[in-house]
């Protein structure tokens, strides 16, 4: 009897552990047919979640008959599937339906963890994309201000660095950079107005130098932007409004649904604006041109190919920074006066993007990346219009042309090793600058008078990385090591100038290496509640201009860093994320003293500095049509070099928030209130001069219809009076017997309206 009761135990045993499945599939959108990306795979019975990867694939083991899975991703109709003892393969399709919060939940998955995919998805459902600069303004913590013109790319403040216009922050697009090396205005200068915002399906981001795939300028933190693949519809928008503004976007697709149940897909996308932008008394008469294509096709069954084109021609003209001094001694009018009236720029940039995914079976992935950019910049600007010229004056142009290519692969492989599952990525890569002309000019009415800085720069970055991610349980641990190495190359070509003086007897090259590592690590208690922490070194280049000058002293300044942070949901409808954070940068980059774009030349390097701050996000869907949010952003940045008092970061902010109200009706109304505001901050070293704050509001209302959109975008609602940018700068006015230390600042736009219409066919 005993012998027949184990026999049966044995069987049924071996019936159960043998009526386990594993399954496999793919989670596609339905109308696009591509692929969704951290989809969640929930098993109903274990309450166990799968995340899809790039490719919108996953596999799924320990499944029993009956078992149902709830498919969810964030924007889409949550759909559900019972698996059945033949069940081996799964296609899910899933449909965009109404945004619900309640469906979003906290998983341990490396791509939540070293970057904000989750916050990301959220605010791209919540609050669509409005305008270019939205693109940057959706970055939780990041603040833009716009000077000299529309066309110049936007001064960036994020976790107490005033940036510049990326000298901190790595932006991409597609992955292809988009910061610019060396640049004749500023390191690491982003300009983004070759991007539609219409064509973004998508971004990420991540704050502090925690990211093993990322590399140079990634201190403060990276945007990384990508493109739509597969264009749902057509659309043809026209905008109008004051200041006599218009701008004209279309996209159209170029294949028909023959082409995309192969796999392809191709469309075209083009922008032209034209703004006076603002009551300035001097007009901008800014113009924007931008063209996108983009193609995808399948090669073979386990191949993606994608190539994109585009193309960028902006100019204008700028009334540029002005000190509060020449309006009280009636030197111009008003606030949107002019005193160089020859001020402003002229930019373009061409782009050629092709990568190339291969599935080579078993959850192994290879990325090949190629990308060429052939950039113009021309731009004319006068910060302290009498100081170092009395007579002819110091308006000054700076002018680049430039050719940039690179190449990135990259190997990622997922293995499960019994409860555990490892991601593996190796990379490499490289990128290389030849940039020549580059120039600073005297000018004088906009016209040539002398060389200032004068040269040929060739700058070469390789890099190599690997990373690990482990996860088991509720454990999530990501390390990772990347080694960079740059070559610089200056060769000056000017005569009679200071810098013929600089460069003499000094070698034209120079190169070093750093070696980055990372370590965060992540621990999820529920799909409530998840703690993180992440560290790591990055680093910022210098100005190749700066290395040769300085015979290489401090090429590659490296910041340390580290945040302890946790996403919650203490409630179905209310997602929070917070984090503390503390950053050490070896050299401080400030606007005007690092680079070589003031007749004074370089200087010495600024200094060691630190950081620490709050960040902190909510977002609250109140009812099924009414969604807020807000961010809150504490830093304290100081010099660690320098003496109490006189250790101040200039133009670092200290408190920044955003926050929206947003509502979505279903009958079609949909829109927003939404405010910025940024803290007073020292404007110099020991805070004897002010960059003032400002609390800004904007408004947007539109109706939606299937076929078409009609809409009303304000902004600076409430017609506040502030300066969006400022600067400290010692300057001259033409009838002053003396240079005056002063804060020089652009007026922020006032009430702006401008109506919409789109139509989708």
């Amino acid at each position: 009897m005993k012998n027949f009761l184990v026999v049966g135990i044995l069987q049924f045993c071996f019936i159960i552990v043998h009526a386990q499945i594993t399954i496999g599939g793919k989670v596609t959108d339905k109308q696009t047919r591509e692929p969704l990306e951290q989809a969640i795979i929930t098993v109903n019975r274990t309450s166990g979640n799968i995340l899809t990867d790039k490719n919108g694939s996953f596999t799924i083991s320990n499944l029993h008959p009956g078992d149902s899975l709830s498919i969810r991703f964030i924007g889409y109709i949550n759909q559900s599937v019972i698996v059945a003892a033949n069940t081996k393969i799964l296609h899910i399709e899933l449909e965009k339906g109404r945004f619900d919060l309640k469906e979003v939940i906290i998983t341990n998955h490396v791509n939540n963890l070293i970057s904000s995919h989750t916050l990301s998805s959220i605010d791209l459902n919540m609050q669509p994309v409005k305008s270019a600069q939205d693109l940057l303004k959706l970055i939780p913590g990041l603040f833009i201000a716009q000077h000299q013109g529309g066309g110049k790319a936007e001064q960036i403040f994020l976790r107490g660095f005033d940036a510049d216009h990326g000298t901190d922050v790595n932006v991409s697009v597609d992955g292809m950079p988009v910061n610019m090396v060396s640049h004749a205005h500023g390191q690491g200068y982003a300009d983004l107005h070759f991007l539609i915002p219409e064509t973004v399906a998508g971004y990420d981001f991540g704050k502090g130098p925690y990211y093993t795939g990322k590399g140079d300028l990634n201190t403060a933190g990276y945007v990384a932007y990508n493109t739509i693949n597969v264009l749902d519809k057509n659309m043809l928008k026209i905008e109008g409004g004051q200041f006599n503004s218009g701008r004209l976007v279309t996209m159209l697709n170029l294949l028909n649904e023959t082409g995309k149940a192969k796999g392809q897909s191709a469309y075209i996308a083009g922008e032209a604006l034209y703004s006076d932008g603002g009551p300035f008394h001097l007009p901008e008469h800014f113009t924007r041109y931008n063209l996108f294509g983009k193609f995808l096709t399948n090669i073979g069954s386990n191949n993606k190919l994608s190539l994109s084109l585009s193309t960028l021609s902006s100019g204008w003209r700028s009334a540029g920074e002005i000190p509060d001094r020449a309006i009280s001694e009636g030197y111009i009018p008003d606030r949107y006066g002019v005193i160089d009236s020859f001020q402003g720029g002229y930019t373009s940039r061409t782009n050629a993007n092709i990568k190339l995914t291969s599935q080579l079976g078993n959850h192994f992935t290879w990325e090949n990346q190629a990308y060429y950019s052939h950039y113009y910049f021309n731009l004319i600007s006068n910060f302290s219009y009498y100081y170092y010229f009395p007579v002819e004056g110091d308006e000054f142009r700076q002018f680049e042309i430039r050719n940039m290519g690179g190449f990135s692969s990259k190997l990622s492989r997922q293995d499960n090793i019994g409860q555990a599952t490892y991601n593996t990525v190796v990379g490499a890569g490289f990128r290389y600058d030849d940039i020549s002309p580059s120039e600073l000019d005297h000018t004088q009415y906009g016209q040539f008078l002398a060389h200032l800085q004068y040269g040929r720069t060739r700058e070469w970055n390789t890099n190599a990385y690997l990373e690990e991610t482990v996860r088991s349980g509720n454990w999530l641990i990501n390390a990772g090591i990347r080694l960079d190495y740059f070559h610089f190359y200056y060769q000056n070509m000017a005569t009679d100038t200071f810098a013929t003086n600089i460069y003499a007897g000094v070698s034209p090259t120079a190169g070093k290496a750093t070696v980055s590592p990372k370590l965060n690590i992540e621990y999820t208690f529920n799909p409530k509640f998840q703690l993180y922490f992440k560290s790591g070194k990055g680093f910022h280049s210098n100005d190749a201009r700066v290395v040769i000058a300085n015979q290489g002293f401090e090429i590659l300044p490296a910041a340390w860093g580290a945040d302890l942070g946790f996403n919650w949901k203490p409630i179905p409808s209310l997602y929070l994320n917070t984090a503390i954070w503390y950053l050490y940068l070896q050299q401080e980059f400030t606007f005007g003293e690092d680079l070589i774009d003031q007749p004074g030349g370089p200087v010495q390097p600024s200094g060691k500095t630190s950081r620490e701050g709050i960040d902190f996000s909510a977002r609250y869907q109140l009812t099924d049509w009414l969604f807020a949010s807000v961010n809150l952003n504490i830093a304290k940045p100081r010099f660690t070099d320098s003496a109490a008092g006189h250790d101040y970061v200039p133009l670092a902010p200290t408190f920044t928030s955003t926050s929206s109200l947003d509502f979505r009706f279903k009958n079609g109304w949909n829109g927003g209130i939404s405010y910025r505001y940024i803290h007073d901050r020292a404007a110099n070293s020991d805070y004897s001069l002010t960059a003032l704050g400002y609390f800004v509001t904007d408004l947007s209302v539109n109706y939606t219809q299937k076929k078409y959109q009609i809409g009303l975008a304000i902004e600076n609602l409430f017609n506040v009076k502030f300066a969006e940018s400022q600067f400290e700068y010692v300057s001259r006015l033409k009838y002053e017997t003396q240079p005056v230390d002063d804060v020089s600042y652009t007026p922020g736009v006032p009430f702006f309206a401008k109506l919409k219409y789109t139509l989708f066919f």
